[in-house]
This record gives structure tokens, sequence and C-alpha cells, in this order.
């Protein structure tokens, strides 16, 4: 996912974005709490996601 895809959308897609990768994180955190994660790295990634898209959250309501 990249920033610049994100700036393209609503702050409704973007808050529906955010709930979807939240669900995907914990999946992932019972993955790894059951020893069932095929790649750890996948958590990372996902973190970044949360983070890019709070990023443009935030950019947008400054921008108001």
């Amino acid at each position: 996912m990249k920033a610049s895809d994100l700036l393209t959308k609503s702050e409704a897609e973007l808050n529906k974005e955010l709930t979807d990768l939240y669900k995907t994180h914990f999946s992932l955190r019972m993955q790894k709490a059951t020893q069932q994660l095929q790649n750890p790295t996948q958590l990372g990634n996902i973190r970044r996601d949360i983070a890019r898209v709070k990023t443009v959250l935030n950019q947008k309501a400054a921008a108001k």
C-alpha cells in the first residue's frame, strides 16, 4: 500500500481500511501466539500500513 494511493481516498474509505487493517493485525497476532504464523514480516508490514493510514487521516483532518 502506498501513501499516494491513500491520499485519493475519502475519510470514510480510510476509516474502513483502518478497521480492516486492525482486524488483520489481530488475526496475525493470534497466529503468532499459536505459532501458526508462516511469515513474521507480515506483522511489521501491517503495522506500517496502519501508520500510513493514520498519517493520511491526520493530514486530512489538519487540512480542514
